[in-house]
């Protein structure tokens, strides 16, 4: 019987440093600014050994998100145009809203459960993310859940 395969979604900062030099080392491959995982290691500062362990269970977040469904979870202060700041920056990145449900606020924050469509032509999703972060008044975005 197989395994069953567990994933997980970290921010950058959590994620051991081998592991993001093997995401380093294949995206140097993949672009062609190396020609072999001998001088992409090299070039990156890990082992062979060490990219060859990890190379098939470490990969970017937006990695194949193209076509997919996101579903997450914001929370925003309860104060006129952040929602609008968040929803902005979601047109600016081509992604379609699927679904939107804001709660009532409590204590001065709201939380946006929100669905969208990753399309073809939307930007990176891992920026889309950055950028929602950084609008004011918005306190943490998570991710629940890639369809």
């Amino acid at each position: 019987m197989a395994e069953k395969t567990t994933y997980f979604v970290l921010k950058e900062k959590a994620v051991p440093e081998v592991l993001l030099k093997v995401v380093a080392a294949k995206k140097l491959i993949d672009t062609g600014k190396c020609d072999s995982v001998q001088e992409a290691t090299e070039k990156v500062g890990i082992s062979r050994s060490s990219f060859y362990k990890y190379k098939d269970d470490i990969f970017p977040f937006h990695e194949d998100i193209k076509g997919k469904t996101i579903n997450m979870v914001i929370q925003l202060e309860d104060e006129p145009g952040i929602l609008s700041g968040v929803l902005e920056e979601m047109a600016h990145f081509h992604v379609n809203i699927l679904t939107i449900h804001q709660s009532i606020p409590v204590n001065g924050f709201a939380t946006l459960t929100i669905s969208v469509d990753v399309l073809e032509d939307s930007g990176d999703f891992s920026d889309l993310v950055s950028a929602i972060e950084a609008v004011d008044g918005v306190h943490y975005v998570k991710i629940l859940a890639r369809e």
